[in-house]
């Protein structure tokens, strides 16, 4: 077995146990004799490189010791996911449930700005007088146009809340995933201080902010909207009207930084600073830290940290000569991810739906292809067809267990969206940088870019005006999931072993 294909196995171990232990709870008990049997099989059957002579000694004793290790990790994403969860059970803020603090905190997230409200991540530094380190983050809901910004310091009074669980949506983890365990609707709030935060981190968010003023200098609602959420995932600025067209049409996933954004971006960054003199080694390295940037200007959303690990490992593989397939990529992403936080497994759609629309593309699309071989290629349409059906197709168990909804529709207005979305991405990327520099070149490129984003939102109005455009379903359970996708997984393996069949014949 190679090393890679090793590593690929010990990363879908530690997976597992992360994903089982989320559906169900694991006892102690079985736990530790797993860790054993792992402990056991290793001692047992691994040997060094030169061993001595030993009955013990060979490709099948190999295999057995692997999968003690298989089993180690295996253990250890179920440690970490019961970890997770006990943080949660044991939050600092427990004991203040139902009561009214006066405390002193900073803002230390971006500001998130809705139609009704502004969400603020404070992190308490002084409660009721008295210096406290460890009370975490907590999420707090004030009036739509206060005026605070990332790293304000704030004096807040309110009624400390538990975030609750509601019978279709789980909000007390779905924030504590984010490390947030405690909220306060609309408290009393006092600024104290501006820009205590981080320099670099606030610096970012406002070049970010400078960026969002610049298209809005060119564009309004909704397309101004719709362009920051493209460039940046900032859904705040669209209309929950528009969200609800965008579910119905399935085309919600263009409102999300994807490995589309990413790649664009590595693309112009290489391109750029190889036109500026770079040689290609600095061009590679100047790439990684401004990709990293990016990502942490835009707030670590779920799909561009995958897309961006991603593109840093595809750089990365480029540069010393050795590419590796996607789909380990793709389940390194998953591995690294859910090492930092198990509880993106369960708790973030946006995780689930990010990593098995890849998987889609990667094991779904040339299938999807291969059938629609006989269909033009025209602006396309075969490819953006064979895309959009290998994610939806991938996606749609997930879809049905998490919103009890499918959008029927949703493959006719991606293939009207899909081909415009790369040149879309790149206008709005220059047109924000040269409201900045060059404002009358900005007007000129605004009229390309506003009727690219008017063509889009008119595609979405029509097909989401389409009567039974989705249909609606009651909750599914984990059960559902599993028997989905091994279906899914069996139909894929027969169908690839079906094509190599045809290949071996021709």
């Amino acid at each position: 077995m190679s090393k890679s294909k090793a590593f690929l196995f010990v990363c879908l171990s530690f997976i597992f146990g992360i994903f089982l232990n989320s559906i169900i709870f694991i006892p102690q008990l079985i736990l530790l004799n797993f860790l054993i049997l792992g402990i056991f099989l290793i001692s047992v059957f691994w040997t060094p490189t030169h061993p001595p002579p030993s009955r013990f000694h060979g490709p099948l004793y190999k295999k057995i010791a692997f999968s003690g290790f298989c089993i180690l990790l295996f253990v250890f994403g179920i440690w970490k996911t019961q970890s997770a969860f006990l943080k949660i059970e044991s939050a600092p803020t427990k004991n203040f449930f139902g009561k009214e603090l006066t405390f002193i905190g900073k803002v230390i997230e971006e500001p998130k700005i809705g139609e009704k409200s502004i969400k603020l991540v404070i992190l308490a530094e002084e409660i009721e007088g008295e210096k406290e380190k460890n009370f975490g983050k907590i999420l707090i809901w004030a009036k739509r146009y206060s005026e605070y910004e990332y790293g304000d310091r704030l004096k807040i009074k309110g009624l400390l809340r538990e975030p609750e669980v509601f019978e279709d949506f789980d909000y007390k983890h779905y924030l504590a995933k984010d490390g947030i365990y405690s909220l306060i609707y609309f408290p009393n709030i006092e600024l104290i201080e501006k820009n205590s935060g981080n320099l670099v981190k606030g610096t970012l968010f406002t070049f970010k902010n400078k960026l969002n003023e610049s298209l809005n200098k060119f564009l309004s609602p909704p397309q101004s909207g719709l362009m920051e959420a493209l460039l940046f995932g900032d859904e705040e600025k669209i209309s929950q009207t528009w969200k609800e067209k965008f579910n119905l049409t399935g085309t919600r996933h263009i409102t999300a930084v994807s490995g589309m954004n990413i790649t664009i971006i590595t693309f112009l960054l290489l391109n750029f600073l190889l036109f500026l003199g770079l040689y290609r080694n600095q061009a590679f390295y100047f790439s990684i830290i401004l990709i990293l940037l990016y990502i942490f200007m835009i707030g670590f959303p779920t799909s561009a940290i995958r897309a961006g690990i991603m593109a840093l490992l595809f750089l990365t593989a480029q540069h010393l000569g050795r590419l590796s397939t996607t789909s380990r990529i793709i389940v390194f992403a998953a591995a690294f991810m859910l090492f930092l936080n198990p509880l993106l497994l369960k708790f973030d759609v946006g995780f689930q739906l990010s990593f098995l629309a890849t998987l889609g593309l990667i094991y779904l699309q040339p299938i999807f292809q291969d059938f629609l071989k006989r269909l033009p290629n025209f602006l396309s349409l075969k490819s953006n067809l064979s895309a959009t059906l290998g994610a939806q197709v991938f996606t749609l168990p997930i879809l049905i267990y998490n919103f009890g909804r499918i959008p029927l529709i949703s493959p006719l207005p991606n293939i009207f969206i899909l081909p415009i979305l790369p040149l879309l991405t790149i206008l709005g990327f220059i047109l924000a940088f040269l409201g900045i520099i060059f404002q009358f070149f900005g007007w000129i490129l605004s009229f390309p870019t506003w009727f690219l984003l008017t063509y889009i939102l008119n595609v979405i109005e029509f097909f989401s005006k389409i009567p039974f455009s989705s249909l609606s379903f009651k909750n599914f359970s984990w059960i559902f999931l599993l028997v989905s996708y091994s279906i899914l997984g069996i139909i894929i393996w027969r169908l690839q072993e079906m094509q190599k069949l045809k290949f071996l014949n021709y």
